[in-house]
């Protein structure tokens, strides 16, 4: 765990409006105890290459749960979380190729 994940973890912090967004993007009811929770979770499970910092926010991705959080650089607070559109591989989507007919 680098500085910046630490750090992070160590000072994210909300606004009463933050947890109104989280749960209207993430069309849920949750508590607010339940949000810090699942962003926390979410934080500490995400591997430190899926941290990125452009300009003054941070966005740590996490596929397997398919969200995105920003985060103010400046003070940790937490802006948004946003659900990520799956992507489907092409491959996903070919047929299985035909076995060739030896008659």
């Amino acid at each position: 765990m680098t500085v910046t994940k630490q750090k992070i973890l160590q000072n994210i912090c909300y606004t009463e409006l933050v947890y109104q967004r989280i749960n209207k993007k993430l069309n849920a009811d949750y508590s607010k105890q339940q949000i810090e929770l699942f962003i926390h979770q979410i934080l500490k499970d995400t591997d430190e290459a899926f941290y990125c910092r452009t300009g003054k926010n941070f966005y740590v991705t996490n596929s397997n749960n398919n969200i995105r959080i920003t985060i103010n650089a400046m003070t940790f607070r937490i802006i948004t979380v946003d659900r990520l559109k799956k992507l489907i591989r092409i491959s996903e989507t070919m047929s299985p190729p035909h076995p060739l007919n030896t008659q």
